[in-house]
């Protein structure tokens, strides 16, 4: 971990902290001191110290009143911020920023000026959201995502104050929050059990999901990773896959686009089982091009890639024999027909939960995990060695028997 930059900061005799600095103001140099943060408390941790000296230099150089120089609705903000601030985010969080807008968030608060906005009617409105209409925890906090960037975009543009800014945003005693968790909301990691994972063997094996069940399974892709993964980018030689591009609908047509995240962009590797799956495939790709040549120059589709070249759908490792694309949307009659015929609640999703799992469960190292699951924080795999699963209870029950 670097080192904080703490010039400027020092204890006080009864172990409270302060801070000090100074700035130009009409030519003429000036210093400061204090042992308060912005809202009069005492600075009882260095770290204290160190933000608030910085929020108290950021405001000085600003030069900021306690009112915005120009006051300006939320529904404005939001404007500016899709005209200006939203280049270089992926397609899919625009629509959903979007969405959030225009469905929920404009209507109650669109003609609202930005700095009228407390935190407790956004904390009211999350609670509302999350308890009266019963949406998912995940999904609620997409609101508070949503008011985190509008008073981050009216702050950068000065139509916040920073004392207003810092209690909505900065503050960790005042600032907005999701509401507390309900004692029964789902957010475990979800995984099959081996009997589950049986059944669904035999389901998908000779299916035309099965090539993307399989990748699901050994080697924990997301749905739109799977089918947006291409030929060329299997080595057979070195037993990897290199993963740098996804599948996604835009405005009605499917191209492949970036992956949302850095560290999405990443390799994995393939098992005996997958290998020789996917051996097989690109050998029956090869005579399929033979076969069926005539009915491919009708069925193929030919899309966007990432360097906004066009391509045949048959470049894809998830394409039926005769060129007809397969989509993401592939699963939804698999899905509905698992759980008719064996009360399975299945979604692609849960795949990349149980590949997580069972690695973990076989002590898979961390930081190796974090980068083949795509992670950008290895808390998020963390979770995967915590997952209570079936198997996991074995192997604790097996090790309890050794004591």
């Amino acid at each position: 971990m670097g080192k904080q930059n703490d010039v400027g900061v020092f204890q006080l005799e009864n172990g409270k902290w302060a801070f000090r600095y100074t700035f130009t103001k009409n030519g003429k140099r000036s210093s400061k001191r204090s042992c308060k943060d912005e809202f009069g408390n005492s600075l009882n941790t260095k770290r204290a110290a160190i933000k608030a000296r910085q929020i108290a230099v950021d405001a000085e150089a600003l030069n900021q009143p306690l009112k915005p120089v120009e006051r300006k609705t939320v529904a404005e903000v939001f404007k500016e911020y899709r005209e200006k601030g939203c280049s270089g985010k992926a397609y899919q969080t625009i629509r959903k920023q979007d969405s959030l807008w225009e469905n929920h968030i404009r209507d109650k608060f669109g003609s609202r000026y930005v700095d009228d906005i407390t935190v407790a009617e956004v904390n009211d409105y999350l609670t509302e959201l999350y308890y009266a209409d019963d949406y998912a925890y995940k999904y609620t906090e997409s609101f508070l995502k949503i008011f985190y960037l509008i008073f981050g975009q009216a702050y950068s543009r000065n139509y916040l104050s920073v004392d207003i800014y810092s209690k909505l945003c900065m503050n960790k005693d005042t600032k907005i929050k999701m509401p507390k968790l309900k004692t029964d909301e789902d957010t475990e990691i979800v995984t099959f059990s081996e009997e589950e994972i049986s059944l669904l063997d035999e389901y998908f094996k000779g299916t035309n999901a099965e090539t993307a069940y399989l990748l699901g399974k050994y080697c924990g892709l997301r749905i739109s990773e799977c089918y947006g993964l291409k030929w060329d980018h299997v080595n057979f030689e070195s037993n990897s896959i290199s993963i740098d591009r996804q599948m996604q609908y835009q405005n009605g047509l499917i191209k492949l686009v970036p992956l949302k995240t850095r560290n999405a962009k990443r390799t994995v590797y393939m098992n005996k089982v997958l290998k020789e799956h996917l051996q097989k495939q690109w050998q029956q790709s090869k005579e399929d091009a033979v076969t069926f040549a005539a009915v491919r120059e009708q069925k193929q589709r030919f899309i966007d890639d990432l360097d906004s070249s066009r391509i045949s759908s048959t470049k894809l490792v998830n394409c039926l024999p005769n060129g007809t694309i397969q989509t993401v949307n592939s699963f939804k009659y698999p899905s509905r027909e698992i759980k008719s015929k064996f009360g399975i609640q299945f979604k692609y999703h849960y795949l990349r939960h149980t590949f997580g799992t069972r690695m973990a469960e076989m002590n898979t190292p961390q930081h190796l995990l974090c980068s083949i699951m795509g992670h950008g924080n290895i808390h998020v795999t963390q979770q995967y060695y915590i997952a209570v699963s079936k198997r996991g209870i074995e192997i604790l029950q097996n090790n309890l028997n050794q004591l």
